[in-house]
């Protein structure tokens, strides 16, 4: 456990980024499973959402979330599925 008021402080931040970078990770994996699924039966509509789905990936890999060669890779095995 954090001793000093400035360790408390931190433990504090930490516990809210780490909320906010679950957040930005789990709606970024939930629109990636949705575009899978659809992609085995209506591959129309699963290419629609793909920009959606790119902008999730593109803002968790600006915000820190995930690493920059980790969301081409996503991108990349997406875009795969829906050819």
């Amino acid at each position: 456990m954090p001793i000093t008021q400035s360790a408390k402080k931190a433990v504090r931040g930490s516990l809210r980024k780490k909320a906010f970078n679950d957040a930005r990770k789990k709606s970024m994996k939930e629109i990636m499973k949705k575009i899978e699924k659809l992609s085995k039966t209506d591959k129309a509509k699963a290419a629609e959402m793909l920009p959606s789905a790119f902008k999730a990936i593109d803002k968790a890999a600006q915000k820190g979330v995930i690493k920059k060669n980790n969301a081409a890779r996503k991108k990349s095995r997406l875009s795969r599925i829906l050819k």
